[in-house]
């Protein structure tokens, strides 16, 4: 019960501080929506590519791209924007377990909200026929899960190692490409409208590596907390 309310109030916290300031969720949506545009007007310098065979996939892998940058403009600053005054006081109130899940539940949070808005502004560019758009969706909802428990724990890592950007890049290379992988599949067999039976494996397989993400990251930060 105390990790529950401890985390919960962490929460709030982070929460009320994005609402004061909006300076990840502004900043996040507009590099999507500039990003959008200049493919938009790209695609545009190029006759007849809308009705060509390879669009679908360009267009579901063009999505992905942009939103794995979002992501990691979005998360980095996790741990990377505070300052060692605010981590010490946080050390006297909180549990370190409490302070990564916090950092985690918001950033799935921010990153769904994201996603959502950054799929509208897509789709009113790019127009594309998704076969199963309830499954599309809910695929993107999974992505956001997944690059937000995968880049909290990186950018927890990285903040120890003098917030080396490069670092964070280095660590996340090796879970974010199957994660990828995995979306760009269950979301090109979303938008052929596939049976849908056919993406539960690849639904288990994003599940686990989130599990696995979480519960490393609630065994190692409490030792990176007491460094």
């Amino acid at each position: 019960m105390e990790l529950f309310n401890q985390t919960r109030n962490l929460i709030k916290k982070e929460i009320l501080l994005e609402w004061r300031s909006k300076y990840a969720f502004n900043g996040v949506l507009l590099y999507v929506v500039s990003t959008v545009f200049v493919c938009y007007i790209s695609f545009s310098l190029t006759p007849g590519f809308t009705g060509s065979t390879g669009y679908p996939v360009v267009w579901n892998v063009l999505f992905w791209i942009i939103m794995l940058f979002a992501s990691v403009n979005a998360i980095a600053k996790s741990f990377m924007q505070e300052s060692k005054g605010r981590l010490l006081y946080y050390y006297t109130i909180a549990s370190p377990q409490a302070i990564i899940l916090s950092k985690i539940i918001y950033n799935v949070l921010l990153m769904s909200l994201l996603s959502i808005l950054a799929l509208l502004v897509y789709l009113l560019f790019f127009t594309n026929t998704i076969g199963d758009p309830l499954f599309y969706f809910l695929s993107v909802l999974l992505g956001s899960i997944s690059f937000s428990t995968v880049f909290t724990m990186i950018s927890a890592i990285a903040s120890k190692a003098g917030n080396n950007g490069t670092l964070m890049a280095i660590l996340s290379f090796p879970v974010i490409i199957p994660v990828i992988l995995v979306l760009v599949r269950l979301s090109k067999n979303a938008m052929d409208g596939l049976e849908r039976s056919t993406n539960y494996g690849n639904i288990g397989v994003l599940c686990a590596i989130n599990v696995i993400v979480i519960a490393t990251s609630l065994l190692l930060f409490p030792y990176l907390w007491r460094d």
